[in-house]
């Protein structure tokens, strides 16, 4: 048995790239590169006080295998989240069932930043595993902020079967 085969089955499924998020101190430069050179087309705007973010929602693809690429900039460069700091801020998943794998994730010691189960930017329910571990939870990000994503039920109907992982 390796370090990765669990002995009770997965309750979710982790179906697809759900978005990337980019971060920089100023958005029209990302959006230079990825709308104007790139092509990728602006879908929206999110902005949020207590998360200090200014962002673009873009969409990379169509329907439901379209991957959202989020460009943020900090209202405030000085205050936290520093959401610039890191230029990959964070990567999210679709997943299936996402109060599943939350309870699922938890009893095998992963550790989810503050927060907890809420209605993102576009409008799902997300939630994040924190970057780093700790002694309580020693199961993080290693480094990376990973987003969980509640699919809508056309994108489980439309990744559910191709490429999910259970």
């Amino acid at each position: 048995m390796s370090q990765f085969d669990t002995p009770a089955a997965r309750p979710f499924r982790i179906l697809g790239v759900q978005q990337i998020a980019i971060g920089g101190p100023d958005k029209r430069r990302l959006g230079a590169l990825w709308v104007d050179v790139f092509g990728l087309g602006l879908k929206g705007r999110f902005s949020s006080e207590r998360e200090n973010v200014d962002e673009d929602i873009c969409a990379l693809g169509e329907g439901p295998h379209a991957v959202e690429v989020d460009l943020m900039q900090p209202l405030d460069p000085d205050r936290k989240p520093a959401v610039h700091a890191t230029p990959l801020n964070h990567v999210g998943l679709w997943v299936d069932d996402l109060r599943a794998a939350v309870a699922w994730m938890t009893a095998r010691g992963v550790r989810f930043a503050p927060g907890g189960i809420r209605a993102g930017a576009a409008g799902h329910d997300i939630c994040f595993i924190h970057p780093k571990g700790n002694e309580e939870f020693p199961l993080g990000g290693e480094g990376v902020l990973i987003e969980l994503v509640q699919a809508p039920p056309e994108v489980v109907a439309a990744l559910g079967g191709r490429g999910a992982v259970r």
